[in-house]
């Protein structure tokens, strides 16, 4: 192990000196305001997908982000799921994403029949690299009755999804300037973006819709949990409707108008949701100053770099990271293996997905950026409660 990896080691040692036992990447936060809600959830009898929790928290969402409207799921991937679907995808469809991205965004895409296009990614944001993008674009397809098809597979290529990496926001102006251009339409992967800003507005309102998470590792939590954002009333009342099993309202028959999801959060986790949302603005707080102690102390350190957020947004800083330098020589999972065996908890980022079996085969541009960070990122302990 080279003295470039044991400096940065020494110093995330430094940092978290005062901790005892294993430091998580990331864990909750409760305290007695989920029991209160949750006992009153409970007290109420509404503890699936009816009652006043799933609709208050709905409503305090679109307070907090600024959306029109938001529809509770019961993960992420059925958010995005669904997103793909109000987005009229359809199967055999090419979708473009980056390979640098939680496998959930791959899955919904094959969810609906339609197929992966890995997009590569720009290493400050670790988003979508736009520029790369369109140069990409302009050479692979052509345009066919104002569609845009990829002249090597012969498919249509009809949306694009950006996904918010660790909290910070692709630069999405740029974004829909380049999805105008070809006809994409665009659907926002927020999983891990509550309570990031894009410029002065929310992520996720700079598309068709877009999907959250509420995972037990996220920013906030209902153990398991999602929705969708969207701006759009028609397009949040098909949500709704599909979410519910395309049910027809009725006081007691069982009518069906298409194929329809169970897929709306229960009561239960919406409580827990409301009681974490009354906290958001408190742990958005806490994790920035988190990340601005961890840019001290890494600043000027030779061969690492703590990765901030871009210049036109406001990052929640979700997941705090560090990017080793291609010079620097330190090897990541010699870095990790050392974090870990002493009870600090670290971990690469995802494996691109381009590299996984399941989407061997889907298109792919040159993806030499996304390779090379995969081989250089780490996450490092990101809770609030540091």
């Amino acid at each position: 192990m080279n003295k470039d990896c044991l400096n940065v080691y020494s110093i995330l040692r430094a940092f978290l000196k005062d901790r005892e036992g294993v430091t998580p990447i990331h864990i909750p936060i409760f305290d007695n305001r989920e029991c209160e809600l949750l006992r009153e959830c409970v007290e109420s009898n509404f503890v699936s997908s009816v009652g006043k929790f799933c609709e208050r928290f709905e409503q305090e969402l679109v307070n907090f982000t600024g959306a029109k409207r938001a529809i509770l799921t019961v993960n992420g991937t059925s958010a995005l799921h669904l997103s793909l679907i109000l987005g009229a995808i359809k199967q055999d469809d090419e979708v473009l994403l980056p390979s640098f991205t939680f496998v959930a965004t791959a899955n919904a895409v094959r969810y609906i029949g339609a197929v992966p296009h890995f997009v590569d990614i720009q290493d400050q944001t670790l988003g979508i690299d736009i520029d790369k993008l369109s140069q990409w674009l302009e050479s692979t397809t052509e345009s066919r009755n104002g569609e845009i098809w990829n002249k090597s597979t012969g498919r249509r290529i009809r949306c694009v999804v950006p996904m918010h990496t660790f909290g910070h926001s692709v630069d999405m102006d740029a974004l829909n300037t380049i999805a105008t251009r070809f006809g994409l339409v665009v659907i926002e992967d927020a999983a891990e973006s509550l309570g990031s800003r894009y410029k002065d507005r929310h992520t996720g309102n700079d598309s068709l819709c877009a999907a959250i998470s509420f995972n037990g590792n996220k920013i906030i939590t209902t153990g398991g949990g999602g929705a969708i954002l969207t701006n759009d009333d028609d397009l949040a009342d098909r949500a709704m409707h599909l979410s519910t099993t395309a049910k027809i309202s009725h006081s007691w028959e069982m009518r069906h108008d298409a194929v329809g999801y169970n897929y709306r959060m229960p009561a239960l986790n919406a409580a827990v949701g409301c009681a974490q949302l009354e906290k958001l603005p408190d742990f958005i707080a806490k994790k920035r100053a988190l990340a601005e102690r961890y840019q001290a102390a890494f600043a000027g350190v030779e061969g690492v770099r703590f990765l901030c957020e871009p210049q036109w947004a406001t990052s929640n800083y979700w997941l705090n990271t560090l990017v080793f330098e291609d010079t620097s020589g330190v090897d990541q999972r010699s870095f990790i293996e050392l974090a870990n065996s002493e009870g600090i908890m670290t971990r690469p980022a995802w494996r691109p997905l381009h590299m996984q079996s399941p989407f061997a085969d889907c298109p792919k541009m040159d993806l030499s950026t996304t390779e090379s960070m995969a081989r250089r990122v780490v996450n490092i302990p990101s809770s609030a409660s540091l």
